[in-house]
């Protein structure tokens, strides 16, 4: 079928269907375009809990999809990439939290938005990277653990140090992959254009930045700037949504390997697939869902305040 075909197919069965696309700002373009909402983390899920829609159709990774099935139970949640996870997710599992809880009590956990619901059940709150700082600077305990990012929780620990997280070894291997010589040879290139990226990436790498951010803060940051040129340091889907809210500016990625592999396995051929044949469902183990949805509905009420 040609694309014209697809994407009509497509707009047909999710209206015939009560669907809703959401789809994740690292999405490839004709994802983007074909979603109903695009979004970072924090937007998605807020999306995901308030919707009327019978199906959701997640365009993104594996936690995604089961962070929307926590949120509305009642939905079926179609993953249309099956096989799309996330390395950073599976760096820790529900297991050795439970593991390390026990051998530190009265420890709150905080967990990042990219883990599974096995994790998220383990853990006292929820965060993405859009609302990280906020909550965990309202936290009042003397003893955290972040998880599973080191990397964001190192940019916390250095925004609040005096909460002095204690932080599990797991990163995203897409920001990782950025080296702080890139951002050097990039500015030498490029003197004075301003050098944005995401608190994913390692220390060194946002110690040189112009501005660190979730994805959401910084197309925010970028729609409301002066500046006509930027270097931007996060996964290349987002030039998708930067070249169309910005259209006299320009945007070079700070690295080649700023590609996240896994959110770009999801194809409009996926899409239609499931809208058709409602196959690849989320579905999440009741007890374990009752206690994830704890720690993410208490990180949508934490945003709020």
């Amino acid at each position: 079928m040609e694309i014209n075909s697809i994407v009509s197919e497509i707009k047909k069965l999710k209206r015939e269907k009560n669907a809703v696309i959401l789809a994740h700002n690292y999405q490839i373009p004709e994802i983007q375009d074909i979603a109903d909402i695009v979004g970072d983390s924090l937007k998605l899920s807020e999306e995901a809990a308030k919707t009327d829609a019978d199906i959701i159709v997640f365009c993104g990774v594996h936690f995604m999809a089961e962070s929307a099935k926590i949120l509305s139970p009642t939905k079926k949640v179609l993953l249309p990439a099956i096989d799309a996870g996330c390395p950073m997710a599976d760096m820790i599992t529900g297991e050795k939290l439970r593991a390390y809880k026990e051998e530190n009590p009265g420890t709150t956990v905080v967990c990042y938005v990219n883990s599974s619901a096995e994790v998220k059940a383990e853990c006292d709150v929820c965060v993405t990277s859009s609302n990280a700082l906020k909550i965990v600077e309202s936290l009042d305990s003397d003893k955290i653990l972040f998880a599973p990012d080191r990397n964001l929780g190192n940019y916390i620990n250095k925004k609040l140090p005096n909460k002095k997280m204690e932080l599990w070894n797991g990163f995203c291997i897409t920001h990782e992959r950025v080296k702080p010589e890139e951002v050097a040879i990039v500015r030498n290139k490029k003197p004075g254009v301003q050098v944005v990226v995401h608190p994913e990436c390692n220390p060194a790498v946002v110690e040189l930045a112009d501005f660190v951010g979730s994805t959401s803060q910084i197309l925010a940051h970028i729609r409301n700037s002066e500046d006509k040129e930027f270097i931007v340091g996060t996964e290349m889907g987002i030039l998708h949504t930067l070249r169309k809210e910005n259209l006299y500016k320009k945007f070079t990625l700070l690295s080649p390997a700023l590609i996240c592999y896994n959110m770009k396995k999801t194809s409009l051929e996926d899409v239609l697939h499931v809208l058709k044949t409602e196959e690849n469902e989320i579905t999440v183990d009741e007890e374990i869902r009752e206690k994830a949805y704890h720690s993410l509905n208490r990180m949508l009420e934490l945003s709020k305040g």
